[in-house]
């Protein structure tokens, strides 16, 4: 074999093992294993994961360039951190963002993705009487599946990086535990509106949505302070 292609191999070996150890950095990342303001620790997580300090390095850069973390001159790289602006910020993109996908959804009106709305509604309703923790998880579920139901893997991308940005917020309990009943009442409205496919009354209610979210993580924010 020349040396080039022996070159473009190693090169094409590496660049899929800094993919690999990227995706699991951003898993310690958003579970909070790896919380905002952590340091990217190379060897720690060398021997975690099995590899040497290279692949960590570039996996950082990765996760640099989709804004889970900064380096820091001297220092090194760091999960970042949101500000509470930050996380305010995010909402009121997220919300322009969510309702333009309801608005998709309901122009596609897929019959399955409205069921699987449903079921997902369903759990979320019983998980909302004594499961904060469920209900957090099953809401992502949720919105993540309007979003795929908007057939816009460009959309998709959007928003899946603001929710991630959501999880470097320090406090982010803060915005896992909202008013949970109400909100599902809000998602039911949103599925009903697909399933009509009225694109209109989908969008509205779908920004609607995030924005009461926005304020209902205010309102937790200002209780705790206080």
């Amino acid at each position: 074999m020349a040396a080039e292609e022996q070159d473009l191999l190693a090169l094409r070996r590496n660049s899929t093992l800094s993919s690999l150890v990227a995706d699991r950095i951003e898993r310690f990342i958003l579970s909070g294993q790896l919380p905002a303001g952590e340091r990217i620790n190379e060897a720690v997580l060398a021997k975690e994961l099995g590899v040497s300090r290279g692949p960590i390095r570039e996996a950082a850069r990765l996760l640099a360039s989709q804004g889970l973390v900064e380096f820091v001159a001297n220092k090194g790289a760091f999960v970042r951190e949101v500000s509470r602006a930050g996380l305010l910020e995010i909402y009121d993109l997220r919300a322009v963002l969510t309702g333009h996908a309801c608005e998709l959804a309901a122009r596609e009106r897929d019959e399955g993705g409205v069921s699987a709305l449903r079921g997902l509604h369903a759990e979320m309703s019983d998980a909302a009487k004594s499961d904060p923790a469920l209900y957090y998880t099953l809401n992502l579920r949720f919105h993540d599946q309007l979003v795929r139901m908007a057939s816009s893997p460009r959309l998709q991308a959007m928003i899946d990086g603001l929710v991630k940005e959501m999880h470097l917020f320090r406090q982010v309990s803060l915005s896992r535990h909202p008013d949970m009943a109400q909100s599902n009442r809000e998602h039911n409205e949103i599925i009903e509106a697909i399933a009509m496919g009225d694109e209109a009354s989908a969008r509205r209610l779908g920004e609607a949505h995030v924005r009461a979210g926005k304020m209902r993580f205010e309102t937790a924010a200002r209780s705790t302070a206080s």
